[in-house]
C-alpha cells in the first residue's frame, strides 16, 4: 500500500513543509524509520531522533520550530498524535483482513439470529436465543452463552468468553482470553468459618465503542447490571467487580481492580496496579495514580491521586490522621523557626 506524502497531508488536514511526492509504504517510530516510512514526533524528548532519522515524512505539530538541520518532509497538523493515530487506522482498515462467513466446525444454538457480513471462527460457540447484528466477527474458540445480545460492527478475538444474558452495544472490540459476564466474587462468612455462595442473577451490559483487552474479567451484577458505558476503555489483565458502574469515556490501565457496586464517573483514568475499594463512588475527570489504592469516595470531580502503602490498619489510621496535617504543621513550624 502506497501513498503520497500530499496524499497523507490531505488525510489529516496538514500542511507539506518539503517534498510532497515522495511516496510512503510503511509507518515507523521516529528512531526507527526506513527510507519510504513515515513517524511522528509528538513529545519532544524524541525531537533528537528527527536529526538522525531515515524516516522520508515526520509528523509534527504545526507550531514546531527545528532546532537543527534535518533531511525528512514535514507534515505539519494540530495534534501529532492523534493524527498518528487516525493514519494507523485508515492504514489497518486497509491492510487488516476482513474474513466472512463460517468456518467448520462451529456451533449455532436454536433461535438465534446473526446479521449481514459476519465471520464465525473454526470451533467458535454462540449458544440459544442470541440476536447478532451486522458485521461482526467471532475468532475461532469464542464462546458466546444463552441469551446474548451483540450490536453492529463488534469484534470478539480468539478465546473471548461471553456469558448468558450478557449485552453488548455496536463497535466493541475484546481481545483473546477476556471473560465478560462471570459470577462476582460473592460468599457470606459463616460462624464455623466456612462461606456460603450468593448467587449471581444480574448480567453485564457493554454500551458502544468500548475497547477491552485481553485477559481482563468483567463479572455480572448480584442483581440488575454490571454497566460499562460508551466509549469504555480497558487495558489488560482489569478486574472489574459485581454491580461496578463505568462512566462514559474512562480510561483503566492494566492490573487495575475496582471492586463491587462501586460507581466511577465519565472521563476518569485509572492508571496501572491502582485499586478501587467497594461501594464507594468517584467524581467525574477523577485520575488515581499508578498503584494507588482509594479507600473512600472522591466528590470533587477533576480530583488527582497519587500514593499508597500499606501497614498495620491501627498504625496507618494514625498516621493517616498527622499526615493530612502535614502542610498545616509545616506552616506552624516555620512560624516558630521566625521567631528564634
Amino acid at each position: 500500500m502506497e501513498f503520497t506524502v500530499d496524499q497523507i497531508a490531505q488525510l489529516l488536514d496538514g500542511t507539506v513543509e518539503g517534498d510532497g511526492s515522495q511516496v510512503i509504504n510503511n509507518l515507523e517510530k521516529i528512531q526507527e524509520g526506513k527510507p519510504g516510512s513515515i513517524g511522528f514526533l509528538a513529545n519532544l524528548k524524541y525531537e533528537k531522533h528527527l536529526y538522525s532519522t531515515n524516516c522520508s515524512a515526520i509528523i509534527v505539530s504545526k507550531d514546531f520550530v527545528p532546532q537543527k538541520s534535518y533531511t525528512a518532509t514535514l507534515v505539519k497538523v494540530t495534534d501529532p498524535y492523534s493524527a498518528f493515530s487516525k493514519l494507523l487506522e485508515s492504514y489497518a482498515a486497509l491492510t487488516r483482513p476482513n474474513p466472512l462467513g463460517i468456518e467448520e466446525p462451529s456451533f449455532f444454538g436454536k433461535d438465534s439470529t446473526i446479521g449481514e457480513g459476519f465471520y464465525r471462527g473454526a470451533f467458535s460457540y454462540i449458544g440459544k436465543n442470541c440476536t447478532i447484528g451486522d458485521n461482526v466477527k467471532i475468532y475461532p474458540q469464542v464462546f458466546i452463552g444463552d441469551n446474548v445480545t451483540i450490536g453492529n460492527n463488534c469484534v470478539f478475538h480468539p478465546g473471548v468468553k461471553i456469558y448468558a444474558q450478557t449485552k453488548i452495544g455496536s463497535y466493541c472490540e475484546i481481545h483473546g482470553g477476556t471473560i465478560i459476564g462471570s459470577d462476582g466474587f460473592g460468599f457470606t462468612p459463616q460462624p464455623d468459618g466456612t462461606y456460603n455462595n450468593v448467587p449471581q442473577l444480574g448480567n453485564v451490559i457493554l454500551e458502544d465503542h468500548i475497547s477491552i483487552g485481553s485477559n481482563s474479567t468483567i463479572d455480572c451484577a448480584t442483581m440488575g447490571s454490571t454497566l460499562i458505558k460508551n466509549g469504555v476503555k480497558i487495558d489488560n489483565h482489569v478486574q472489574i467487580a459485581h454491580n461496578v458502574t463505568l462512566g462514559e469515556n474512562t480510561v483503566i490501565a492494566a492490573q487495575a481492580g475496582v471492586a463491587g457496586s462501586t460507581v466511577i464517573g465519565k472521563n476518569c483514568v485509572l492508571a496501572g496496579k491502582s485499586s478501587i475499594v467497594g461501594h464507594i463512588e468517584l467524581a467525574d475527570n477523577t485520575t488515581i495514580g499508578g498503584n494507588t489504592g482509594v479507600m473512600k469516595s472522591v466528590t470533587e470531580p477533576g480530583t488527582t491521586l497519587f500514593g499508597f502503602i500499606g501497614f498495620d490498619v491501627k498504625a496507618f489510621l494514625k498516621s493517616y490522621s498527622v499526615f493530612k496535617k502535614l502542610p498545616l504543621l509545616q506552616d506552624k513550624l516555620r512560624e516558630l523557626e521566625k521567631k528564634q
